[in-house]
């Protein structure tokens, strides 16, 4: 079952002007061939135009299809991708006539499980093709390309390489001792796998702020009622989608949304306003506020310009995690502004705060850019762990 013929949609389904079908494995010369009109495989990897007919020989479509004969394809199979018109109505007559000639539905993942198989992506480069297509800003999609391109895999290779000739070195001084030039030094041992623990340490590290490129790092606006945060929530994201009124204690619940900041992902979080409420429900929408605080890698804690901070303010401020925002600049004299002071109406400091924020939470790999190959799923860095235990 692991070279089968399989066909799927390789498209989002839908209404679409072409939709494209994949299909994959030993028969899938012969499968394509009785679906595509006048198939043949005289010009691999050349788009040919052909009609598609079902097994009773009623035209579906006329599109174009391309061969790709093994190994010289995705899977490492024989692979044939037919391109069709989009919508409803094409794609799924295609697919059943496909799977009536021969073929069956693909799995989710088979088309990159069987490029795994055989040989054509390590399971490192399999896993950078989801993180790439889930990818919604530009630096979760550069840092799945460069895995997918091989970074990581040849960091993990050479690593492989330095433990192999430490345990040739060792073998050899247990087989062989003392001949040709004498015993190994000890010393010799002793420094390459120092050296192997450092450079597997220093993958490891990175483990936390990739976590935060993959899922998005979450950021919490919070503060007194009517400090401004459902307003920033709002310029912040480009689109209203938290009630603003000059009614202290609008937001009751948090609100969470994403989006980002200088091509870094982030995941904003508005949550209500922190404060004494006699109110059963504001508390407990207070209490999800302080939930979302806990959690948050960085606090954006909103103070109208020119307030003093109050008691919860200033315990919040403390926090090596929070980064004071002052609002409502707009309403303040010329001059007057601080260093992170934001208006909402003017759209003075959102740039700011966007880089600053931004620097907070990926420093580290703003700092390293391509240079440095980054741990991206939590099976790494087990992994990891494990050897630089062993």
């Amino acid at each position: 079952m692991l070279s089968d013929p399989i066909a799927a949609l390789a498209t989002p389904p839908g209404r679409s002007a072409l939709a494209v079908v994949r299909v994959s494995g030993r028969g899938a010369l012969a499968v394509a061939g009785r679906v595509i009109e006048g198939f043949t495989v005289d010009q691999p990897r050349l788009a040919t135009l052909a009609t598609f007919r079902d097994t009773a020989g009623e035209a579906i479509d006329r599109g174009l299809y391309t061969v790709y004969p093994e190994p010289a394809s995705y899977t490492g199979e024989d692979m044939v991708e037919l391109s069709c018109h989009g919508g409803l109505l094409a794609p799924s007559r295609l697919l059943a006539a496909l799977y009536a000639a021969g073929a069956r539905p693909a799995a989710p993942g088979e088309f990159t499980r069987r490029a795994v198989l055989n040989g054509k992506l390590d399971l490192v480069q399999a896993e950078a093709v989801g993180d790439l297509i889930d990818a919604t800003a530009p630096e979760q999609a550069r840092a799945a390309l460069r895995q997918l391109e091989g970074a990581l895999s040849r960091r993990l290779a050479a690593l492989r390489e330095s433990l192999l000739e430490v345990q040739a070195l060792l073998g050899y001084e247990i087989d062989f001792p003392g001949e040709d030039d004498g015993p190994v030094p000890q010393e010799r041992i002793s420094a390459a796998l120092r050296d192997a623990s450092d450079r597997i340490g220093r993958l490891i590290s990175t483990a936390p702020s990739v976590e935060r490129l993959r899922e998005g790092a979450l950021l919490v606006l919070a503060g007194r009622p009517n400090a401004g945060k459902s307003s920033l929530f709002n310029a912040l994201l480009g689109a209203d989608r938290a009630l603003v009124t000059e009614v202290p204690g609008t937001t009751r619940d948090t609100i969470e949304a994403g989006t980002d900041f200088l091509g870094w992902p982030v995941r904003l979080a508005d949550t209500a306003g922190l404060w004494d409420s006699p109110d059963r429900i504001d508390r407990l929408g207070i209490e999800v506020s302080r939930r979302y605080l806990a959690a948050a890698d960085l606090v954006l804690l909103c103070a109208p310009a020119g307030d003093p901070l109050g008691p919860d303010d200033s315990t919040i401020a403390a926090d090596r995690r929070t980064l004071v925002v002052r609002t409502k600049a707009d309403l303040l004299p010329p001059g007057n502004g601080s260093a992170l002071t934001v208006s909402v109406v003017t759209g003075e400091g959102l740039a700011e705060l966007r880089r600053t924020a931004a620097e907070r939470v990926f420093g580290d790999r703003i700092a390293l850019g391509d240079l440095e190959p980054a741990l991206t799923r939590e099976r790494h860095r087990i992994a990891l762990l494990h050897a630089q235990a062993a």
